[in-house]
């Protein structure tokens, strides 16, 4: 089969931040313990909140269905450990507002071993029966998206996908979870391919990594499985090249039209830590409850990569990696796309790939003071999407919300925050497109109460 797409490409635009991946990317992934009390809300994915279907001072196991999926764009929640249902309640999580979850107190005596439910025989299943176990596993994307998985594996009538992208890129600063999954998990990643070229009918797959990681790009290039039509591609290191319109650019040269997905392009795209899990769990008919997080940054004494149960407040995680006395701003994520967060309290969910501490002395090399827009351009030059961040940012500032959706592509944006960062007056663009979609979303609300 002909490989047609362009090696070592890449897409327009972008930027370069210093990559500070060294002091986790040679890290092996380990286990974190188990947390007192695990809070796990009820909303972790893109979509409907799931439902809960357990009662205060109910014993689950771990692994037991503890909500259930609250509609089709919606993923149900199991038990991240063996323990009592506590309460379920409102809790904090990492926007600063209160969302309902269950709270569990985690045994101490129990074995913790996962519940497993009948065998599924991935080889006999059809399409649909993929798609559908995905869901009851609540897999969601675990770049950070948490966008759930089997609604991208379902192929609307009149669509067609002929190739199955897997983002290796992880192109955020300091972030290296997937890097060290390509590496030590590469059987599950290649299992998760030939379920999703099997749920959605595509002709190939393509595995796009991007070039700072060779030892992944070797080790993937040497052991794809006989007989499956899987490549492995590597694309320039450039931010932000892990988003999925950059890399369908940037592998096949096809553009993502404006308000559309990439199956409108024949595209479905997953990101290799998702593969990796959906062959793991959908053998045995289990559910999500726990992922590889990155946890690094100045401010942390013990750097790598930790498999860590969901809803494990970050408070028990920073205890165990130890903070240094300086560290000042925990952030979600990286630093270019992740919020920072105001408690230590919340906990981690399926969309976090990340838990990145910042001392005194980055938070002393950020400029402070923001200074009128100087027309330089530079935020129109690093703009992947080709918008105009300044304009956008001038609509802002004058509230003209509705104008920056309808006439400039305000939705468009995925705030990479690449105008923010080499904007020479530190306005902070992204800050206001965030602030402009959301009054955009209550005004719709709004009209249709």
């Amino acid at each position: 089969m002909a490989q047609n797409f362009v090696l070592g490409h890449t897409f327009s635009h972008g930027v370069h931040p210093p990559e500070h991946k060294k002091g986790t990317r040679t890290e092996p992934i380990e286990r974190l313990g188990f947390a007192p009390t695990l809070v796990v809300p009820l909303a972790q994915h893109i979509g409907a909140p799931a439902k809960a279907v357990v009662a205060k001072k109910q014993e689950v196991a771990r692994g037991e269905l503890i909500a259930e999926a609250g509609g089709f764009v919606s993923v149900p929640m199991h038990a991240p450990a063996a323990g009592t249902v506590t309460k379920i309640d409102l809790a904090l999580i990492a926007s600063g507002s209160m969302a309902p979850a269950v709270y569990i107190k985690v045994d101490p005596e129990a074995s913790q071993e996962a519940l497993e439910g009948e065998p599924f025989d991935i080889e006999a299943a059809a399409p649909g029966d993929l798609v559908g176990a995905v869901q009851q596993a609540g897999l969601v994307g675990l770049g950070g998206a948490a966008f759930p998985t089997h609604v991208k594996m379902t192929v609307p009538e009149g669509k067609t996908i002929d190739t199955v992208l897997a983002n290796g890129c992880e192109c955020e600063p300091y972030l290296t979870c997937d890097h060290r999954l390509m590496l030590e998990q590469k059987d599950e990643l290649f299992a998760g391919l030939a379920i999703a070229l099997k749920a959605t009918g595509a002709d190939r797959a393509i595995i796009g990594i991007e070039d700072n990681k060779q030892d992944a790009l070797a080790l993937l290039r040497d052991s794809v499985p006989h007989g499956l039509p899987i490549f492995v591609a590597p694309v320039k290191t450039k931010y932000p090249q892990g988003a999925e319109k950059m890399l369908i650019k940037a592998l096949l040269n096809r553009e993502v039209p404006s308000g559309g997905l990439p199956m409108d392009v024949n595209v479905a795209c997953f990101n290799v830590s998702t593969l990796a899990q959906m062959a793991a769990l959908l053998p045995k008919r289990q559910g999500l409850i726990e992922r590889v997080v990155t946890v690094t940054g100045p401010g942390v004494r013990k750097p790598g990569n930790y498999l860590i149960p969901l809803g494990t407040p970050l408070q028990f995680i920073l205890d165990h990696v130890g903070l240094t006395d300086d560290a000042r701003q925990v952030i979600l994520g990286g630093p270019m796309m992740g919020p920072s967060v105001s408690s230590l309290d919340v906990p981690t969910t399926k969309g976090v790939s990340g838990i990145l501490a910042l001392t005194q002395k980055e938070l002393d090399d950020r400029p402070k003071q923001v200074y009128p827009c100087i027309k330089c351009g530079s935020c129109v030059e690093a703009c992947p999407l080709y918008l105009n961040p300044s304009l956008l940012g001038a609509l802002a500032r004058k509230e003209e919300y509705e104008a920056m959706e309808q006439g400039y592509h305000l939705n468009d944006c995925f705030e990479c925050a690449s105008c923010t960062y080499v904007c020479p007056s530190n306005i902070p663009l992204v800050q206001y497109f965030r602030i402009a979609k959301s009054m955009n979303r209550e005004r719709k609300a709004a009209k249709r109460k």
